[in-house]
């Protein structure tokens, strides 16, 4: 299994090493201190370091392997690569909110081995490895036991590469089976909560690989149901997602323009 003890092992210390340095860099809430890469995309200065010092420190640990960041595309190839977010939540993380996240998967081709998500302002790491579980700060997680949409949270990510009725339609639908409304601003969060059973679906129309290779790993150890992402281009294009409480899988098959979630 390509070693994946160590690189977990080391993956989790990158991570939390690259948390303090996105906490140090963190601006004083306030307005956003940061440009716009589109609308409401949001690029700080800590976003470009964090991926750098990961890149470069992930390069030494394993110079064969690949690699893919957010900010830098793809910056080495091989048969694992490294897929990061550098910093999860750019819009929170900008005007000194808690609620973002260093993303770090390993993967084999389309295939998802290690995710690991770090949010050190809220104190937490959520990972998992390839047929060994998920776990929060080491214990053990599990998707809820949620059946029943009107009993259910879930949170909607926004995206601006659809149209904002689109958007508006998943939302309808789920308001009309009685579900409640969340929006968190970190995609790859939303889905770790899932994961948790914080939450029991996220969902969102276009979301990109670098948002979502750790948590996918995460969701499937943890026993979600997950939509099939990186079919087609999913992954270098994007796709929507949809990730929730396998017994709310058949509900919300329904959702306009979502693929229907798989139980594992």
């Amino acid at each position: 299994m390509h070693a994946l003890t160590r690189r977990l092992e080391i993956a989790i210390s990158l991570a939390i090493e690259a948390g303090a340095l996105a906490m140090r860099m963190r601006p004083a809430p306030g307005s956003a201190n940061a440009i716009l890469k589109g609308p409401q995309d949001w690029v700080t200065e800590a976003d470009g370091a964090v991926e750098r010092f990961l890149s470069e420190r992930l390069a030494h640990a394993f110079p064969e392997d690949g690699f893919q960041g957010e900010e830098g595309g793809v910056s080495r190839t091989g048969s694992l690569r490294w897929v990061v977010d550098p910093i999860d939540g750019t819009a929170n993380y900008a005007r000194g909110a808690s609620r973002f996240c260093v993303s770090v998967a390993c993967m084999e081709d389309a295939t998802p081995l290690i995710g690991v998500i770090v949010a050190p302002a809220l104190g937490e790491t959520i990972l998992a490895v390839k047929d060994q579980g998920a776990r929060l700060n080491g214990t053990p997680i599990r998707a809820a036991a949620t059946t029943d949409p009107a009993h259910a949270i879930v949170e909607v990510g926004w995206s601006r590469r659809r149209p904002n009725q689109d958007y508006l339609a998943v939302c309808e639908a789920l308001l009309t089976m009685g579900a409640s409304l969340r929006h968190g601003g970190s995609g790859a969060l939303g889905l770790a909560d899932v994961a948790i059973g914080r939450i029991d679906a996220y969902a969102e129309l276009h979301i990109n690989l670098w948002d979502v290779a750790a948590a996918l790993m995460i969701l499937h150890e943890a026993g979600a149901a997950v939509s099939p992402f990186l079919d087609g281009n999913g992954a270098t294009q994007g796709n929507p997602i949809l990730a929730c409480a396998p017994g709310l899988a058949p509900a919300l098959a329904s959702l306009p323009n979502i693929p229907p979630a798989l139980t594992p």
